[in-house]
């Protein structure tokens, strides 16, 4: 099956949501969805009739589930890093991805504040701004920058931490090599919060791990899986063993 044309879609559903936002004045919470700011809600205005227009199903953070019954169904976070994006921090993106039965087929992460945009296609590799991405060849704990999404328990041995607010941008990150790995601390990401991420790192060569057996491809609202992500193996392996 040729995939490319859900990348066009993504493409045109982002450029949608990013002229939805460019228009958008108040940037707070939405007051009549507690736990939502008004971006979330525009955006997905924007992104969940698109999407179910072009036939796929949708898992959004941001509304119900709608027809995930269709053969491909689209997980998406029309803004992630919601609070970066209320408070101007350009670190938020709209990730989609496209799943079928055979699990990530297509995604589009891409940065909203700064147009920076990670695609990939399974078995096609990774791209940021078109151009071919890899991750570091960092393999020692002591020598790598790692991102966070919450604190550790424990004092973490590596070089540097970042906690940058955004998982999906997190993940991209150590898919392109800007940062040596991502190592989720919090009680887990939900499908929307990693699935983008999750195969641009897969495709870009980093290697990704869901803790304690959990399955990444759940599409379930209240499903939370607790990944980390690494340049190479050995990094991974043992980020993921101290994170038990």
């Amino acid at each position: 099956m040729d995939a490319a044309w859900l990348l066009d879609l993504f493409d045109d559903v982002a450029e949608a949501i990013r002229q939805r936002l460019d228009a958008l004045v108040d940037w707070g919470e939405a007051p009549d969805r507690p736990g939502q700011y008004r971006h979330d809600v525009v955006a997905d205005a924007v992104a969940v009739p698109m999407l179910l227009d072009a036939g796929l199903g949708v898992l959004s953070e941001e509304s119900d589930p709608h027809a995930l019954d269709r053969s491909l169904v689209a997980v998406i976070d029309p803004i992630d890093g919601s609070t970066n994006a209320s408070i101007g921090l350009p670190w938020f993106a709209t990730s989609i991805c496209a799943v079928d039965g055979d699990g990530p087929l297509a995604a589009l992460v891409v940065n909203q504040a700064l147009d920076v945009r990670y695609r990939a296609l399974r078995g096609e590799g990774a791209t940021r701004d078109g151009s071919p991405i890899a991750p570091t060849a960092t393999e020692r704990v002591g020598d790598a920058i790692v991102v966070l999404n919450d604190w550790p328990p424990a004092r973490l041995a590596c070089r540097q931490v970042r906690v940058l607010g955004a998982a999906a941008l997190d993940l991209c990150a150590v898919a392109d090599g800007t940062v040596d790995a991502f190592v989720d601390y919090s009680p887990g990401l939900f499908a929307w919060d990693h699935l983008g991420g999750l195969l641009v790192c897969r495709e870009a060569g980093a290697h990704v791990v869901a803790l304690g057996g959990a399955d990444p491809l759940r599409l379930e609202h209240d499903a939370r899986t607790r990944l980390v992500a690494g340049a190479t193996a050995t990094l991974c392996a043992a980020l993921a063993e101290s994170a038990r």
